[in-house]
């Protein structure tokens, strides 16, 4: 039919006749919850296709030897992958997320949707040290941000809608629906309001429906409560929270001074045979680092430590319970150091995973050496300390206590453990930020003035783009120019006080305002005996446009008293920022993200 328009644009217009906005959103993050779901089930089944494969009849009997080979073949695949099949650089996934939502206003590449379904598996099934919760957490953002493309959703809502896949996820991973909200709050910022709660509950409730659908109703973790909590054990949960702030400050150094060591070869193929050779040779060395950790992790809550530990060189001194710790103690050392080679050769995957292995780990190992020294006949339940400890790690290291707390809750229906996981994860949380003031997700956006917190005014001025609020309508003058041809040429055509200074390579090398030259520019006697290299004076501040953000340009606004500002790109003159301008556009982006 001639004219007739698009069906989605009939429905475009059909919704906002019909529709309410609010309810649209309420019915865009039921759809994000379940696309989250499927994308969480996609990811997990492929990894445990792949690894079944992995354990034929063919490994094992040689099963720890493969230990060296797949690690690499894994990395090595995926490499290749991204390089000619996505064909985009891809970066850890909640940290890419949150940098979206910083810099690109909510907004993710289409890639981003099937990126990690492709390669996470590869990664994680192969016996890469990591986790698959954040490649599902950026599978289900990139499915949310194309749909908020489609139906034409304002960065707000683009926001709350991403928050509303990273819920999804996480509450089909762990069939954890509470935990998975105040995940999507703590970790990205997400202001808890009655307009948000909603969507997030929806899209939570919607993905864990999914994972029963395809799950039933089995646990990641399953966990059975026989030693009660009492008053008499609070003193050890204070010293777990102290080991787990600690060791959660160990994961973050150790984190990024590997990967520094490693990405120090700019040839990805040198990164990866180096890499993934150094992972091989240290899984082989202990087996029980590969893939996520979760079978060693529900053997050391059934208390069945030794079995935990597999088969190693040290088996047979296994019957004294001190080489059990200590080999305990090189599991919480090493885990984190496997997890950051396996990122920097190439590998996709998320930390969250490792994380809830070394609490569970270090947890087990202090119930162990308390028990073990015969301190007045003291003893403490081993399960509970590595359930719990999983809880300080967490809220250690994601500067999220709330979410380790109800999660390692409801995963494992540890409810009568309230008490000492508040505890322990409140001392975890508090040792991690006095050290460290941003989570390990965060540490690296914040060195780049790109993250997003709950103070709404760091957070407003995080996302303002100041490309956008960039003047170049001035007239630009050379430093050998003479008064009479500035005058001429600039003043008398230009409608600012204010002109750049420029040499031949169009570098600013001063600027001059109508104030330096009001009393002498009608005296044509000096027309042609002054020039402007005479006249100009320096900026009172430089604003470079690669390395500033907002908050910056706004601190040097209010420590120069200034009331324009030249902006530098690449080391050439760009342009003025004019702090009216800067303030208008702080108060809109304050407006829009006070509606979220």
């Amino acid at each position: 039919m001639p004219g007739k328009k698009p069906l989605l644009h009939r429905f475009h217009a059909w919704r906002y006749k019909h529709i309410s906005k609010t309810t649209f959103v309420y019915f865009l993050s039921v759809i994000t919850g379940l696309l989250a779901g499927l994308g969480a089930v996609l990811i997990k089944n492929i990894t445990h296709i792949i690894q079944n494969l992995l354990e034929g009849k063919l490994v094992e009997n040689y099963r720890y030897g493969f230990y060296f080979l797949f690690p690499i073949v894994g990395l090595a695949l995926t490499v290749l992958i991204v390089k000619f099949i996505i064909r985009n650089p891809l970066s850890h996934g909640v940290p890419m997320t949150l940098r979206a939502i910083a810099k690109r206003k909510g907004i993710l590449r289409n890639y981003q949707v099937y990126a990690s379904l492709i390669t996470a598996p590869l990664t994680v099934g192969f016996g890469g040290s990591v986790g698959l919760e954040s490649p599902t957490v950026v599978t289900g953002a990139g499915i949310s941000s194309y749909l908020s493309r489609i139906f034409h959703m304002d960065q707000a809502h683009r926001t709350l809608l991403l928050g509303c896949a990273a819920a999804g996820a996480m509450s089909c991973i762990f069939k954890a629906p509470i935990a998975a909200i105040i995940f999507a709050v703590e970790v990205f910022s997400l202001d808890l309001t009655l307009l948000s709660l909603m969507p997030l509950l929806l899209a939570s409730l919607s993905a864990i429906l999914t994972s029963y659908f395809f799950f039933g109703s089995d646990t990641i973790l399953p966990f059975e409560l026989k030693d009660a909590f009492t008053i008499a054990d609070f003193p050890y949960y204070m010293i777990l929270g102290l080991v787990a702030g600690f060791t959660s400050v160990y994961f973050s150094k150790a984190y990024f001074a590997t990967q520094k060591i490693y990405t120090r070869w700019d040839s990805a193929t040198i990164r990866l045979l180096v890499a993934g050779g150094s992972l091989g040779l240290l899984l082989f060395l202990i087996p029980p680092l590969y893939g996520e950790g979760f079978d060693t992790i529900n053997k050391l809550l059934d208390g069945h430590a030794v079995n935990a530990l597999g088969a190693t060189f040290f088996s047979e001194y296994l019957d004294n319970i001190w080489v059990v710790i200590a080999l305990l103690a090189g599991l919480v050392m090493f885990k984190v150091i496997a997890s950051a080679i396996t990122f920097a050769g190439g590998g996709i995957g998320g930390i969250f995973a490792p994380v809830l292995f070394m609490g569970s780990v270090m947890g087990n190992c202090i119930a162990k050496i308390i028990n073990n020294l015969g301190i007045n006949g003291v003893h403490i339940s081993e399960t509970n300390f590595t359930l719990v400890g999983m809880t300080g790690l967490l809220a250690g290291v994601l500067h999220a206590p709330l979410t380790a707390i109800f999660l390692i809750a409801e995963i494992t229906g540890g409810y009568g453990l309230f008490i000492p996981l508040m505890i322990t994860a409140a001392i975890a949380y508090g040792i991690n930020k006095y050290f460290l003031p941003h989570s390990v997700y965060g540490m690296e956006l914040a060195v780049k003035g790109e993250l997003i917190t709950h103070d709404k005014d760091q957070a407003v001025l995080t996302l303002l783009n100041v490309n956008h609020i960039i003047e170049s309508n001035f007239i630009r003058v050379r430093p050998d120019m003479t008064l009479g041809e500035m005058v001429q040429k600039a003043v008398a055509k230009s409608t600012r006080n204010l002109f750049p200074v420029v040499n031949k390579e169009d570098e600013l090398v001063g600027v001059i305002t109508l104030d330096d030259i009001r009393e002498i520019m009608f005296d044509s006697s000096l027309y042609d005996t002054t020039t402007v290299d005479s006249l100009m004076h320096a900026a009172p501040e430089y604003i470079y446009l690669e390395s500033d953000p907002a908050k910056v340009v706004m601190r040097k606004f209010q420590e120069s008293g200034a009331w324009n500002l030249p902006v530098i790109k690449d080391g050439k003159y760009h342009g003025f920022i004019s702090k009216s301008k800067l303030l208008t556009a702080y108060r809109r982006m304050l407006v829009s993200f006070s509606r979220k």
